[in-house]
This record gives structure tokens, sequence and C-alpha cells, in this order.
């Protein structure tokens, strides 16, 4: 593994020189390479955890739809739409600490039908499970797991009480040990500072996680995070390009919250360091067409081969 820079030394560069030096990062390790992915709530609210920005908690008053388990139908439409907009990836995403074991069943039959009868690459967001779940959803057919640390691990007891960090690390350890890649990043915005976002950069280092998902809070209304004040558009773009500089292999993805925080200067973040997105909706929230997306997409490539 390459040593990681001085993050002392990255924290005192101006914007615009950490910026140049973070797509200059991109296109030697990872080319013009932009990869789009796209999710389905395939369960909906009435989770047990006591996260402070998610409006399916059980714990806030919020209009966050509840319902169980889509059916397969359902699910195989939505990764029908996700193949045709290009995402190369689709995942299944349910609310709750973990998976029911109901539902797991059901959840292995819906991934060997998306594999079989759509072909795209099958993502899973089923909360902390173990080695035996995560092994069967291996076989079914799931090629990564995606499971958030959300925020550093000293700023992580402010954002949610009834799990720990390291429930977290040992999800994305089990999932590891079974071979599977995991998808793992967090949200910006939650009143931490840039001290605890790179705190959180690290761990993911140490996890080694090689696709990072960047979420932008979205104050919700009913949630504990409703009435934190909106990042400066600065600082987003110092943490998204000092996250390239630290995970020069990563794939970098924006996702929630990355059309409303960031507004005019979203091509910035992707000539500062980005270099995915999610497409089609996050969770509750929807966001801009799939069309429009796939679009910028283009458009972004063809500036990095300029």
């Amino acid at each position: 593994m390459n040593q990681p820079p001085d993050i002392t030394k990255l924290q005192a560069v101006p914007l615009a020189e950490l910026m140049r030096q973070a797509l200059a990062t991109k296109l030697a390790r990872r080319g013009t390479s932009f990869s789009l992915c796209s999710i389905i709530n395939a369960k909906s609210g009435r989770c047990s955890e006591d996260c402070h920005f998610c409006a399916q908690s059980a714990h806030y008053q919020t209009e966050a739809p509840v319902y169980p388990l889509l059916d397969k139908a359902q699910i195989l439409t939505a990764a029908h739409e996700a193949n045709k907009n290009g995402a190369s990836r689709f995942s299944l995403v349910t609310s709750g600490r973990g998976l029911a074991s109901d539902d797991l069943p059901q959840v292995l039959e819906i991934i060997r039908a998306i594999r079989t009868e759509v072909g795209i690459k099958v993502c899973a967001s089923l909360g902390i499970l173990g080695e035996s779940e995560l092994g069967q959803l291996k076989d079914a057919g799931v090629s990564r797991y995606h499971h958030n640390l959300e925020t550093s691990q000293e700023f992580f007891p402010q954002v949610c009480t009834s799990h720990s960090f390291g429930d977290r690390i040992a999800t994305i350890k089990a999932a590891q040990k079974v071979g599977l890649s995991v998808c793992s990043g967090g949200i910006f915005g939650l009143g931490e500072s840039e001290t605890d976002r790179l705190s959180m950069a690290m761990s993911l280092v140490e996890c080694g996680i090689d696709s990072v998902p960047i979420n932008i809070l979205i104050p919700l209304p009913g949630t504990p995070c409703a009435d934190l004040p909106p990042l400066p558009i600065a600082e987003i773009l110092r943490s998204i390009a000092l996250y390239r500089l630290i995970l020069p292999q990563a794939a970098i993805r924006l996702a929630a919250g990355r059309e409303s925080a960031l507004a005019d200067f979203l091509s910035s973040a992707f000539m500062g360091g980005a270099d995915g997105m999610m497409i089609g909706g996050y969770l509750t929230q929807r966001g801009r067409s799939p069309e429009a997306d796939h679009h910028f997409a283009e458009d972004i490539k063809q500036l990095w081969s300029i």
C-alpha cells in the first residue's frame, strides 16, 4: 500500500492548487473513468436505529414512506431502468439495523433474478450483518457490499447512539472476509470538523476501501439534523479534493445532496477529484433526471480529455 500523504501539509494548500493536484492525481491513477450507479429503497422506514440524519428512523416524526420489502417484479423493473440509464451497478437498500431473517430468502432470490435477467452488477446495503449472511449474498451474485462509516470514529457518538463505529467496521471486515468488495463513505455537514472528515478518510484507507460515496447532508424535517447550517461550497470542494489525494485509487462517488449543496459548482467537484455519481435518487429524496446526469458525465469526461 502506498504511503498516505502528509495531511497537515495538504491542509495548508490553497483550494485552487489542492483541486489542481486532486485532478492530476485522479487522471494519473484512474484515467478518465466515470462510474454511474443506482439504488432502490427496497424496504423503507421504521428503522430501530437513531442515526440523526435519517428520515427512516422510527425515533423521529418524518414524512418518509414506510413499506415492507418490495416484491421481485418491482425491483427487477428498477434494475432494468438503472441498466438502461447507464448505471454499471444497482444496489438493494433496506432500512433497519440489519436484514430481517425472514427477508433474506426473498432478497437472495431477487439478487439471483437480477443477475440472470438484467445482467447489471448487484450491490447490497442491508445494514449490520455477519459472515453467514454476507456469504449467502455473495453466493447469490452480490459483488459489493455498501456500508458507510458516516463520519469519524471520534464524532460518531454525536450522530448515532444505537450502534457503534466499531459495529460498522466489523461489518466491513466481515464482508471483505467472505470476498466482497466494500463501498463505504459518509456524510459531510453533520456538524463535524474538517479534522473529523480527514479522520474518516484515514479509516477508509485502513479498511482498504476502493469505492467511496460522499453524501452532503440534506437537512430533513423531523430529524435532529434538520436545522444544521449548510457547509460552505469551498469547504465541500476542499474535502472532496483531500479525499482524492488521500485515496488516490478509489472511486469517489457523489451521492445525496450534491445538487442542492453544490448547485452551480457541481462540475467543480469533478474537476477536483470526484469521478462517479449515484443517479436516479437517494432513498427518500429524488435527484436529477438520469438523462441529465448521463449527459453531465459525458461532458465531464470530455473536459478531462482536453
